[in-house]
């Protein structure tokens, strides 16, 4: 039976990230009510989505993973579940459809509630206090109790995850996914927007599709459902590590909290406690790599988290920014895949390129981030790899948090509906504008 280091051991190879929680006591009450929790998902459901990110390795599909930056607690309503859902599946439709290969869909939902920060203070108006690290640590509200990190909220991460993948298996079980039924995920979207009417024809296109796959004999109902599941970052290691538990088919342990997990840019340390972690498990886990990520530095992660080079369970994340893709990418593709190493090659287009706007909000230009995907595609079309997925924060929602895409947002437009609590996200109209622009670059990898 294989086992996982104690939280101890864990610590002590200095984890990076970490709340600096005040009460021991609360923090190892909190921990022993997580480990006799019910799994929030399974390890079968795990080794599903692993063969199915072999096959994006392979060449053979295209991952789409997004969601929000930070989930909260009061976001967790049907409505929001919803609706990110349904952009996530329009979005998925249109790289089918449009680029014909299968699509692995992925939220960043149901434990997306920690953050790192770039410091762990806030300043305002000359208070100073500990910065807001997701629902999951401390509170948003700028007051010194709500900054306190709080063990009890690991719990309500816990409570606000099961009721979240309780929406989402009923959505996409119960007939909301059904491909039948594209049109009516339509029905409240802007009929004068050019993205929607994009939309409404390609809707078009596959229900004559279905009517004359129907009539030469093919059985609908395998449209009915789609596979989706969960992931988040790892963390916080007090919540991930008591989620691990050991699979009883196999003895070997998996992080139940989520179907994919992924080591952030900030906690990426080859000899630190995440690393460390996620080393043990069995889930299929995901790396940031950013622009300061040498190519051995991606062949020793590499050899820490997939030892044995089992096809699906390593996926690079990069996230470079647009200006450094095309001169930080190439290396680092080209020593992975000299290496023979199975690896699956996501681009997050986001977090490179964020920048504070006059009015003090937090955006990123559309422009932008289309860029860094073409750059994305252009690397890999050049050295003749596979540019395997798409990483993005979105919403389903009508916000105005980043600027440009089709609507042409401005800076200016960034109070009217600025709703997220740490970094922007593309709105509906954005997220399907991405998608019909990346099934375009599909079609000529």
């Amino acid at each position: 039976m294989s086992t996982i280091p104690d939280l101890a051991t864990l610590h002590a190879l200095g984890a990076a990230q970490q709340p600096s929680y005040p009460d021991r006591t609360a923090v190892d009450a909190a921990v022993q009510r997580l480990r006799t929790a019910p799994p929030l998902v399974f390890a079968g459901e795990c080794d599903d989505l692993k063969g199915k990110i072999a096959q994006v390795a392979r060449g053979e599909a295209f991952l789409l993973q997004g969601g929000d930056c930070a989930e909260t607690f009061a976001g967790v309503t049907a409505d929001n579940v919803r609706n990110k859902l349904r952009v996530l599946l329009q979005m998925a439709v249109v790289l089918t459809y449009a680029a014909s290969v299968p699509v692995v869909k992925v939220g960043r939902i149901a434990g997306q509630y920690a953050k790192p920060r770039s410091s762990d203070l806030e300043t305002r108006d000359g208070v100073t206090l500990p910065a807001y690290r997701g629902d999951a640590v401390n509170g948003y509200d700028f007051t010194p109790e709500s900054r306190v990190p709080d063990p009890q909220r690991l719990v309500d991460v816990y409570n606000s995850s099961a009721a979240t993948l309780n929406l989402v298996r009923a959505f996409v079980t119960g007939g909301y996914a059904d491909l039948r039924q594209v049109h009516t995920w339509n029905t409240d979207f802007v009929r004068s927007s050019p993205i929607g009417q994009q939309y409404e024809a390609v809707a078009g296109e596959i229900e004559r599709a279905l009517t004359f796959m129907k009539a030469i004999g093919a059985d609908p109902d395998e449209f009915h459902r789609v596979d989706f599941h969960s992931s988040h970052e790892a963390l916080v290691l007090e919540y991930e590590h008591a989620m691990t538990r050991i699979d009883s088919r196999t003895s070997t342990p998996y992080d139940v909290s989520g179907h994919f997990v992924w080591i952030g840019e900030r906690t990426r340390q080859l000899d630190g406690a995440h690393v460390e972690l996620m080393s043990h498990i069995r889930n299929p886990i995901g790396v940031k790599l950013g622009p300061s990520t040498s190519p051995d530095d991606a062949l020793a992660l590499a050899a820490r988290l997939n030892p044995e080079n089992e096809p699906g369970r390593l996926t690079f994340i990069t996230r470079f920014g647009a200006g450094k893709i095309r001169d930080g990418l190439p290396t680092l593709v080209e020593k992975v895949t000299a290496a023979g190493l199975e690896v699956a090659w996501v681009c997050d287009p986001m977090h490179g390129n964020t920048f504070e706007a006059s009015s003090g909000y937090k955006t990123r230009r559309f422009g932008d981030v289309i860029d860094e995907v073409q750059g994305f595609f252009d690397v890999h079309r050049s050295l003749g790899t596979w540019p395997g997925g798409l990483h993005v924060e979105l919403t389903g929602d009508d916000v105005t948090e980043c600027v440009g895409g089709g609507e042409d947002l401005l800076e200016v437009d960034l109070g009217n509906r600025y709703e997220s609590v740490c970094d922007p996200r593309l709105n509906r109209v954005q997220s399907l504008e991405l998608a019909f622009l990346v099934a375009e670059m599909l079609r000529q990898a």
